[in-house]
């Protein structure tokens, strides 16, 4: 561990001898500055984005049950951290996060007229019929102490600090500006969450079924805590069942919001560090166990909740706006390279470089393949090439060591020439 610490001081320490101020925070106070940032990197999808968590932020401030100098004293507050650049560096690029928690924590005093009537039989209706059962019924009928404990672990304590370790592994691992990826797929699945949760598809998870049956629910019932309740009894004090009892938003079972955070910490350590995959993939799992087990989610909400999750962690790498983490932290970078997603899309490099059938009648069937599999189009480990030296004739294909000076499949640019699309956390 020390000498793990040292590496980070010592790229600390080098950046700041060779001058990079590439991986340094802004430490202005002019908000002008924020502005002119602002301006400059103006754009359609950034007006649209910025246009609805404005709505978003605008609409939870007005329907929050504060007085109007508290509500004003608070925007004020906000407004201010997002333009002076030494708190909008974090708090700027965190508005994603910030809508989805603002609307979670309001969701109780959302008018009755915006919600749609909640459901009670479709989410065990479609878990019988996808998967020929119940699940989370299945897992929960049998329950012990070991268990519960088991099932805690995940969904009672890791789930709530796991993000901001993560965050603070990417602040440190990753290129400069990733963590801006990771707040705005982080924050805009939760807020697409919520919605779909409290004004599109309210739902009952499982426990009101435990507790209810198929009764119709109505938004005066109060929570409940699952399996939780029996933490609260081996603990010895009241940790979840008020929590729950009194939660802002009680039918929310569909889209599990914990299955989306656990596949997006997920998704972000695969990136981080790859080798250790098979650990986080394990992560996502015992969650998943967990949250059936105590009577919180219905299987397909894990499924789609995840489904959540790797959509807005494509955009993020789709859009063009993933850094290459091909360094030890931040401070080793010089310059910031990221993913093309055009050059590496492997359909649009056939279709472009595709050789007609009848070039292979005309001339040997070596020279039509060397034409048809420029080096220059390998994109990563798993397209097959030439290689002349080794293949007596090109009669065999070998995988390519996975290089990052591929120019067909990064680019380098600085940040200021960052893509169009919109991300929002801190370099």
């Amino acid at each position: 561990m020390f000498d793990f610490v040292r590496r980070i001081y010592q790229g600390y320490l080098r950046s700041r001898k060779i001058g990079n101020d590439l991986p340094r925070l802004n430490t202005s106070f002019n908000p002008l500055h924020t502005i002119r940032r602002i301006r400059q990197r103006f754009s359609i999808p950034s007006l649209i984005q910025d246009s609805f968590l404005t709505i978003v932020i605008l609409f939870s401030f007005y329907i929050m049950p504060l007085p109007i100098w508290g509500k004003l004293l608070f925007f004020s507050g906000l407004v201010s951290a997002i333009l002076i650049p030494i708190f909008a560096q974090f708090f700027g690029y965190a508005l994603p996060v910030l809508g989805w928690v603002f609307l979670f924590f309001t969701s109780r005093y959302i008018p009755l007229s915006m919600k749609e009537p909640i459901t009670v039989s479709i989410l065990p209706a479609v878990e019988t019929i996808f998967y020929g059962d119940n699940l989370s019924q299945i897992l929960a009928s049998y329950t012990c102490t070991f268990l519960d404990i088991i099932a805690w672990i995940p969904y009672g304590l890791i789930h709530f600090a796991f993000p901001f370790i993560v965050a603070a592994l990417i602040w440190i691992f990753a290129p400069p500006t990733t963590l801006r990826g990771f707040a705005w797929a982080f924050g805009f699945m939760n807020l697409v969450g919520v919605i779909i949760q409290d004004l599109l598809f309210p739902s009952a998870p499982p426990w009101y079924k435990v507790l209810h049956g198929l009764e119709k629910a109505n938004y005066d019932m109060t929570g409940s805590s699952g399996g939780l309740g029996r933490i609260d009894v081996l603990l010895g004090f009241d940790l979840y069942s008020s929590n729950f009892k009194n939660s802002p938003l009680i039918f929310g079972a569909m889209p599990s919001l914990h299955s989306a955070c656990s596949t997006m910490d997920c998704l972000w350590l695969c990136y981080l560090f790859p080798s250790w995959s098979p650990l986080w993939y394990f992560y996502v799992l015992w969650l998943w166990f967990s949250t059936m087990y105590l009577t919180h989610h219905y299987f397909i909400d894990l499924v789609v909740g995840s489904c959540l999750a790797v959509a807005f962690f494509g955009i993020v790498k789709v859009s063009g706006n993933l850094p290459i983490n091909d360094k030890f932290c931040r401070w080793s970078y010089e310059s910031i390279r990221y993913y093309d997603p055009e050059a590496a899309d492997p359909l649009r490099n056939t279709l472009e470089n595709d050789v007609p059938l009848e070039t292979f009648s005309g001339e040997p069937i070596e020279e039509a393949i060397e034409d048809a599999a420029p080096s220059s189009l390998i994109r990563d480990s798993d397209q097959f090439v030439i290689d002349d030296e080794d293949t007596d004739g090109g009669d065999m294909f070998e995988l390519p060591e996975r290089s990052f000076d591929d120019e067909a499949l990064l680019e380098t640019r600085p940040e200021s020439e960052a893509r169009p699309v919109p991300l929002s956390a801190s370099g």
